[in-house]
């Protein structure tokens, strides 16, 4: 993204880009759940994608790093919500297996993003 899109902090940030990637093509699974008239089921894929990167960006504009921290377990709770759904719908055969190996893959990597990011965020606030 060059600077001159950057209109936020959170634009910068490499958990941010990650999970709206992921959102993106979560949305991409959902238009097609509504395609075979799984209504609900997409649209609570589409929520629990669209929850990552809001979180991100929301704990980004918070008041201290502590509350940052507080979303960021929001955004991990929302990768463990998205995985389960895509788990589901590959069990039930609404989604190819090496689509959901790759994107659950994705969704393993942003945890740990994410928790990295919030180990660096403690440590910063204690120095």
């Amino acid at each position: 993204m060059s600077k001159a899109e950057v209109l936020f902090r959170f634009q910068d940030l490499l958990i941010w880009q990650k999970a709206i990637k992921i959102a993106d093509e979560l949305f991409d699974i959902a238009d097609f759940l509504e395609k075979k008239k799984l209504f609900r089921f997409a649209e609570q894929l589409r929520g629990s994608g669209l929850s990552m990167p809001n979180n991100i960006a929301e704990g980004s504009g918070s008041s201290s790093k502590s509350e940052f921290g507080t979303f960021l377990n929001y955004n991990r709770r929302s990768i463990y919500e998205s995985a389960n759904m895509l788990i589901i719908f590959g069990r039930r055969g609404y989604i190819g297996k090496d689509r959901v190996n790759r994107l659950l893959s994705e969704l393993v990597e942003l945890s740990k993003m994410t928790t990295a990011f919030k180990k660096k965020l403690k440590q910063t606030k204690a120095n």
